[in-house]
This record gives structure tokens, sequence and C-alpha cells, in this order.
């Protein structure tokens, strides 16, 4: 017989069993709400993992993820975009796109992340791309920790700096060949002076010489060696970017046309292609320099195909933008573009960061002065233009010319020399030198003139206000110490406001030359020159208004 439960034992079952069933509502509530949390950590840890997915796929820079073991674990779309590999052509591999010749040095950054933890930032190095190219780049990377904060691998992020290492170069250069072309003036200046003695002293020889004489052909060999000396001053003076002469409105087609005719008549082996636009722009250039500058890169180009093979020469128009025209501090704008290419031996970079410098020749002292390319680069940055080179070993090389195109039409006109004579007139001759003097002094007064002299521009400005009146002309040299001749000029007009000044230089007519001769002056003759010369232009200035 079962005893039956007491009435306070059912109340106390009751009781536990409402107990329990609460505990159990209680848990489920706290299960539900621990359920609502966890699912808000995990859509705020899922939107956060879109996010940083987000903002890896959208950077600007390659970004990889490594293993410990340097096995890729992620690659960004930009990765792709610039190195070639796709996700799923590296994924657990390794990235093929180191170069042996980097291999120790980023060894050496990555050894030093693992083992001391200490990020990299900005650590220059090359990287290959799929096809074959070579970037220049920027890094940065650190290491990322699992939860057990041990190094689960690396986070690197990559930027191509191609483009603004090439234009840190080019800069570079371009300050390098500013530098030496001020030198390389100055010396050119100064030979040219010393060329004027001999120049002086041969033409007096010459002039009062009979024609019969037997030493008349000696004479005439140091005017031709004069005369090469100071072809190599002018390349110089050239890559000095004092060289332009006379500038008028080109049409680059016939200029190229004529050139390379020129020169096809000596090189039959090389076949040559001209071609430009019919609607080509004009450009404002020194004809007989321009005719330097191209014959220049031809006998370049020829020298690079020794047994023949083909040179292309082209023209276009095309408009520059401001990061183009930057590295070379000019404005943009329409520009013509010349380009010369040949299929030659082509060159490394090395030879290509240099050949524009000048006296560096890859032929030998033999067989070239290494003036060539360095006067051309100096003619067209003179001319506010751009020269480049372009080249592969064993793919020719491609040289491009961008001269500012002009908005006039070309110019037809012809020049005409007059013939020399003499003068009995009153000239004052002002030069620093010496030597200048003396010889300017026996070859105006062989010419019939009487000559007084000045050794600076302040003896210059003294002697001409005393005796303006019986002075006739001027010959004025441009480089003096203390006042020099653009000054010197200045007051002199100031004295005389109609003064007939002839400038001489052993510069070009350029630069602060000109500007004189745009505030009036009546003529330009550069040292070293020959009797003839000096007597047609001291006639010019004498005889004009």
């Amino acid at each position: 017989m079962h005893n039956e439960p007491s009435h306070a034992e059912l109340i106390r079952r009751i009781d536990m069993l409402e107990a329990e069933v609460a505990k159990c509502h209680a848990t489920e509530a706290s299960l539900k709400e621990s359920e609502a949390h966890y699912r808000k950590l995990y859509e705020k840890s899922r939107r956060e993992e879109q996010l940083y997915r987000s903002l890896l796929h959208s950077s600007a820079d390659a970004i990889v993820i490594y293993d410990v073991e340097g096995r890729a674990q992620y690659v960004s779309p930009t990765f792709t975009r610039i190195f070639g590999w796709t996700l799923e052509e590296v994924e657990g591999r390794r990235i093929p796109f180191l170069p042996e010749a980097e291999e120790a040095r980023t060894m050496a950054v990555i050894d030093e992340m693992i083992h001391n933890g200490k990020p990299c930032h900005g650590f220059e190095t090359r990287r290959l791309t799929k096809d074959g190219r070579m970037l220049q780049v920027s890094i940065s990377a650190s290491l990322y920790f699992d939860d057990g904060e041990k190094p689960a691998g690396l986070l690197v992020i990559l930027r191509d700096v191609s483009e603004r290492v090439k234009m840190e170069r080019k800069l570079i250069q371009a300050q390098k060949l500013e530098a030496i072309g001020t030198l390389a003036g100055g010396i050119a200046h100064d030979f040219n002076n010393l060329l004027m003695g001999i120049q002086g002293n041969a033409s007096l020889l010459l002039f009062k010489m009979d024609p019969d004489d037997p030493g008349r052909e000696k004479l005439k060999n140091i005017e031709k060696y004069v005369q090469s000396g100071a072809d190599l001053t002018k390349q110089l003076l050239a890559f000095a970017r004092r060289g332009k002469y006379e500038v008028t409105t080109m049409d680059v087609g016939h200029l190229l046309k004529d050139s390379a005719k020129m020169f096809g008549r000596t090189r039959k082996d090389v076949s040559l292609s001209v071609n430009w636009p019919q609607e080509l722009w004009t450009i404002e250039a020194d004809r007989g320099q321009m005719e330097q500058v191209l014959l220049n890169l031809y006998v370049n180009a020829g020298q690079a195909m020794p047994a023949g093979g083909k040179l292309f020469i082209s023209a276009e128009n095309v408009v520059l933008e401001r990061n183009d025209v930057k590295p070379h501090n000019l404005l943009p704008g329409p520009f013509v573009k010349i380009c010369v290419s040949d299929t030659g031996v082509g060159m490394n970079e090395s030879i290509q960061e240099k050949i524009f410098d000048p006296f560096f020749t890859t032929k030998g002292m033999k067989r070239g002065t290494g003036l060539g390319l360095a006067s051309a680069y100096g003619i067209v940055k003179n001319h506010n233009g751009i020269l480049t080179v372009e080249s592969k070993i064993g793919e020719g090389a491609t040289f491009s010319i961008f001269l500012p195109a002009s908005p006039k039409a070309a110019d037809t006109t012809g020049m005409v020399r007059e013939e020399a004579v003499r003068g009995t007139e009153t000239v004052l001759l002002v030069d620093d030198e010496d030597m200048i003097l003396d010889i300017g002094r026996q070859l105006m007064e062989t010419l019939g003139y009487t000559i007084l002299l000045a050794r600076s521009g302040r003896e210059a400005v003294e002697l001409y206000r005393r005796r303006h009146s019986a002075i006739d002309a001027v010959i004025l040299d441009m480089i003096m110490p203390d006042m020099g001749g653009a000054d010197t000029y200045d007051q002199l007009k100031h004295i005389d406001p109609d003064i007939k000044v002839l400038l001489s230089s052993g510069y070009s007519q350029d630069g602060q030359a000109q500007q004189i001769l745009n505030r009036g002056c009546r003529g330009f003759i550069q040292k070293p020159f020959k009797i003839e010369e000096l007597s047609c232009k001291i006639r010019e200035v004498l005889d004009g208004p």
C-alpha cells in the first residue's frame, strides 16, 4: 500500500517545479539575449570584414597578404592591374616577381620584420610584372598576428613609383646639364677670344699679302683651323644654350625632307623613311641650328648601324600637359614632335643617362668629340624644347624632339650678304682684353678707320661723354667686369639716343645680346671674325638709318 504524499510535500514539489520552470525560462531568455548579442557581434564583424575588404579592394596601391612562409593569401585588384597576376594564379604560392638583384636587400628587410617586429616604410626596390617589365616600387609592410599573438604573416603595400623616379632622374639630369652648360659656355667664350687673336693676325697678314705669295696658303690653312675651333665652340655654346642666331618661322616638313636628303647622300646603305602630316604646325627656330640637331641625330643613328639599316624620320602635332613639361620647366601647350628612330645596336640605361653630356662618347676620341648630341640638347633647350631618348640593347633607339608650335605661317624670305668695303670714320672700340683691343685696332686701321680704345665700360662712357660728337660708331664687347655691355650701352645711349653700336662677343646673338639689340642696338658680330666680316658689319651699322 502506497503512502500518499502529504499536502506539504505536494506544495514543496510544486514550488520546486515552478522554480525549475522559471529557471528554464530565464535560461531561455538568457540564451535568446546571448544569441541576439552574438548575432550583433557577428553582423558587426561581417560589416568590419566587408569594410576592410572594401578598403583593400579600393586601395590605389597594390596590396598583398602573405603567410609566414611567404605564400600569397590575398592580392588586391590594383595588384592585378599593376603586376598582372590574379589571386587564383598566386594563392598559396610565392609570387615570382622578385628580381635576383633585389633578393638580398628584400630578404634582409623581411628578416628584420619577422625577428624584431620592425615594420618597413618606403623601402624602394624593383619588381617584375607578369609580362616581364621592371617597375620601381616603394614598399611598406608589417606583421599581423594570430589569436595567440604569434606572427601569422605579412601585410605588404606596394606603390608603383616608376614615373616619379623617372621624373626625378630627368630633373637631376637637367640640373646637371645646366651646370655643365654654364661651365662650357664660359670656356667657349674665352676660347673664342683666343681664336680672335689668331684670326685677326691671319686676316691682317692675308689682307696685306700679295696674292702670289707662297705663305698665303699657310695663312689660309690657319684660318681653316681657326674656323674648325670656332665650330667646336659653337657646339659648346649651343649646349650651353647660348647659341641661337637667326630665328624664322619654319615649315618642319621641308626641314626634315632637306636634312634627310643631305644625310642620304653620305649613307647609301641606310634606308630613309620621312613622314609628316599635311597640316603640321610651324615652329620658330634657327634653321641652321635645327639642321645641325637633325644631322647630329642622323649621324649618331648611322654610327649605330655600321652595316646599314633603316632610319625612320617623322613629325606630328601634339599637346603636352603640365606633367609632361614640368621636369623641363616649360609651359604646357601645342608642340611639334619630331622622331628619329633607327634599327641599330641600341643603348643601355647607363649610356642613355650620359648621352647628352659634353665630351661623352662611346666611339673613342679618334672618331668623335662627344659634342654632337650635347650641342643638339643645348640647341633644343635653347628653343624652349625637349630632347629625349628611348632605347634598348639590340632594339635601336628613338630620339624625340618637342618644339613649341607657332601660330605664324612659314617664312620663305632669304638672306643677302653684302660685300666688304673700307671706311674713314672714327670708331670707339671697347673691350677688357688687351689682345682684342690690339688686334681690333689693327684690323680697323687697315680698313681705313680712326680708332679710339677703351678698356672698360666706365672708361668708354667717360670718353664718349667728352668726344661723342667726333665718334661715328662704337664696337662694344658684351662681357666685361664691373660694368658689362648692357649697362655700358644704356649709358652711352643716354648720352646720345642716336648712337650707332655694333655688339661683339665670344657668345652668340642670344639672351642679353638680343635684349640690347631689341633696345635699338644696330648690329652684332661674334668672335672670332675675319676682316671681311668686320668690314661688312661696321658698314651696316654706319650706313644704316
